[in-house]
């Protein structure tokens, strides 16, 4: 999806602030966001890579309105309500409706820091071939999709280098719609500045951009 999610290489957004001894959480409203969220996903109604889809569907003005953890309340509602696990009602009065059954918690308190622990490993051992090599020259699909996908618009359809592979990892352009996990390997892959950016970038920096198999061809 061309969002303004896929924010790379644009313009006018202002420096990047960096904090000096940043906590994890600049209130605690944003740990309490963060807990919730982690916690109802134990539930494998949605997985990653449709939570991501979803918060791309976010109106661009309230993207760039809000902050990092406010942009995961509206969206984590959204799937709540789809999956039928919570009304509008309940949504807005904060409560659970009158006569409603309570599901038993998918994740007690004791299982939290085994929870955490894990992540969300994407990572899959099954064997399956790599298109190609450290080394190989390789092209950027030049792909615009309506839907979710983790190919950065900047990139596309330009020329790089494989410089490692990382793995077989589940593809999230058909794991975000529960369509296949379509294990495929992930490269590094190092795109000089000028390749990116033209004439006017140093002739010194490289961005290197984890890419999927599905998302690169040969040159």
């Amino acid at each position: 999806m061309n969002g303004v999610h896929d924010m790379g290489g644009m313009h006018g957004m202002g420096p990047i602030t960096v904090e000096k001894n940043e906590p994890v959480f600049h209130a605690p409203w944003q740990g309490r966001i963060y807990a919730i969220t982690r916690a109802v996903g134990a539930w494998r109604k949605w997985n990653l890579d449709s939570a991501r889809s979803q918060r791309e569907l976010m109106n661009p003005a309230e993207y760039f309105r809000l902050s990092y953890y406010e942009k995961w309340i509206g969206p984590f509602v959204e799937m709540m309500l789809k999956n039928g696990m919570v009304t509008s009602a309940e949504v807005e009065s904060g409560k659970a409706d009158h006569g409603s059954s309570k599901q038993v918690p998918a994740l007690t308190a004791d299982a939290v820091p085994a929870w955490i622990a894990k992540g969300v490993p994407a990572r899959r051992d099954v064997p399956v071939a790599a298109r190609f090599q450290a080394g190989q020259r390789v092209r950027a699909r030049n792909m615009h999709p309506v839907k979710h996908t983790r190919l950065p618009r900047y990139a596309r359809g330009k020329v790089g280098m494989i410089d490692r592979d990382h793995g077989v990892f589940v593809f999230p352009d058909t794991n975000a719609y529960f369509l296949s996990e379509k294990p495929q390997h992930v490269y590094s892959v190092r795109f000089t500045a000028r390749d990116l950016w033209g004439e006017q970038a140093s002739t010194r920096d490289s961005v290197y951009v984890d890419m999927w198999d599905d998302y690169l061809e040969p040159v």
